[in-house]
């Protein structure tokens, strides 16, 4: 008891820890700008134009196109299949050619199939469309968050994870102006309609990002030659995560069978997969935009109001978001938000259940569930620390986290959030509850698993013990190392002489 105690006393002062020096001040800067501002950028035109697919459909392309029944959710299904295949290709991928050339080469593609959606006859070609699109925008998330776990600290993650994941649900905030403007302004000019125009305005968005990271964008740190980090930035960058990896284990090795085993035989990826692929279906109420159907249901509101009102539900999403993953910088632990957001969720769909309560309680119901999506960003900051040990690992690990959320995805809405329940969505609201249970199980395992690994590395080896973090070690473990070349950072020294 007494070690994991140091460890945790270690953990809350490394994880308000600010940068050391003035170069790394320096460092952090230049990368969080180049970095973020693509990747969010990025992630932000991969959102719009999913939403966007939606807006389209309510907006004549149902019409036009003479689609019946399932058809529009057979679109959706048929990209989460191609998203899903495309994941740990992706990933892997990454290892092998430079993230500055990756990324932008998968946004050209996707930007060129945009245009071609706007050029359709019928909805088989949108079925073959949104499938290789769903292939090439399944590199943006996780690849992101690789990249991400490649050049910040563990206590650094939470806030710059978080920026990229509300940079989405902006692009969803902003997907339904940008419909309203282009169909106000476009539909019917050179022929086309306002749905197809939105599709162009897609692609014309997407396409100087892609340049913006051909140039701009760092690949990562052993592999860099950005024009505006200095050699002895370069070098930083690199050794900068000495204190909480163990650099030679976490080096990039050849893909092969025996990599593999390694990741199947290990707790890491099934933990991992498992607490997404739950946690992830908390985002329900919002992916699936109950809201909106919520108030159609019950009647008594013009459609700007059904438009609108539900964009409170990604605003308290994003604050949620930003909050969450800068509290946990902070502190260095990521487990609360995981159960922050069940408690959310459970207190949303029980008061939606109770059918009797008052609207006013169901609008606040709707908006906390915002809160499920702070969940996101902590889960894969969580998951970079983990395996921070080995990059093929974490690029497989992370891709399969949200692989299996797809997977789960694509059929659980059309099982327990059918439009056909609107507006009470009864069984979607148990559904809630259950999964919200099953995420706090979840969250329990892999704080436990991760615990185990921790207490039983062997301080022999020469590595710095890692603490519940993947931070550096526990005091316990510095008295063992003393004569270890690993180094270990002043704030835990400290704490271990204070126990002493």
């Amino acid at each position: 008891m007494g070690l994991l105690q140091n460890a945790k006393n270690g953990l809350r002062i490394a994880g308000g820890r600010r940068p050391s020096s003035r170069e790394e001040k320096r460092l952090l800067a230049k990368i969080d700008w180049f970095i973020l501002s693509y990747c969010c950028l990025m992630y932000f035109s991969n959102y719009l134009d999913r939403s966007n697919i939606s807006n389209a459909y309510v907006s004549g392309m149902r019409e036009e196109l003479h689609m019946v029944g399932t058809e529009f959710n057979k679109i959706n299904t048929i990209f989460t299949c191609g998203y899903i295949i495309g994941m740990i290709p992706n990933n892997l991928l990454l290892q092998v050619v430079s993230p500055r050339i990756w990324f932008p080469c998968m946004q050209i593609v996707w930007a060129v199939l945009t245009f071609c959606t706007s050029t359709v006859g019928n909805v088989k070609q949108i079925y073959a469309i949104r499938f290789f699109q769903g292939m090439a925008e399944s590199s943006t998330f996780v690849g992101t968050h690789y990249v991400l776990g490649s050049w910040y600290k563990p206590t650094e993650l939470g806030w710059r994870s978080g920026i990229f994941t509300s940079s989405g649900l902006v692009g969803t905030l902003f997907s339904g102006i940008l419909q309203a403007a282009v169909y106000r302004s476009l539909n019917g000019r050179a022929g086309r309609s306002g749905w197809r125009w939105l599709f162009v305005i897609d692609g014309i968005i997407t396409l100087p990002i892609a340049l913006y990271g051909f140039l701009v964008f760092p690949d990562v740190p052993k592999t860099t030659k950005a024009f505006y980090l200095s050699p002895e930035e370069r070098e930083l960058a690199r050794t900068r995560l000495d204190q909480n990896t163990n650099l030679e284990q976490a080096k990039s090795r050849p893909l092969s069978w025996a990599l593999v085993r390694k990741i199947l035989s290990s707790w890491r990826w099934y933990a991992c997969s498992l607490l997404f692929a739950i946690s992830g279906e908390t985002e329900s109420f919002g992916s699936n935009n109950l809201m909106g159907q919520f108030l159609k249901g019950i009647g008594g509101y013009t459609v700007d109001q059904i438009d609108n009102y539900p964009s409170g539900v990604m605003a308290v999403a994003i604050v949620s978001t930003i909050v969450c993953a800068t509290w946990t910088d902070r502190t260095g632990v990521r487990w609360p938000v995981l159960i922050y957001m069940s408690v959310a969720c459970i207190i949303s769909s029980i008061c939606i259940l109770v059918w009797s309560s008052p609207t006013a309680l169901k609008f606040f119901a709707y908006y906390l569930a915002g809160a499920s999506y702070a969940g996101q960003a902590t889960t894969f900051a969580w998951a970079n620390q983990i395996c921070a040990d080995n990059d093929q690992e974490r690029a497989v690990v992370l891709a399969s986290m949200n692989m299996w959320n797809n997977a789960v995805n694509a059929w659980w809405s059309i099982v327990f959030y059918p439009a056909t329940d609107a507006p009470r969505f009864r069984k979607g609201m148990i559904a809630m509850i259950a999964v919200c249970i099953a995420t706090l199980l979840a969250t329990w395992l892999v704080y436990f698993l991760e615990r185990r690994e921790w207490r039983n590395r062997d301080p022999r080896s020469g590595r710095e013990s890692v603490d519940k973090e993947g931070l550096p070690g526990s005091s316990g473990d510095v008295q063992k190392n003393q004569n270890s070349p690993t180094v270990v950072d002043s704030d835990t020294r400290s704490v271990a002489s204070e126990k002493q």
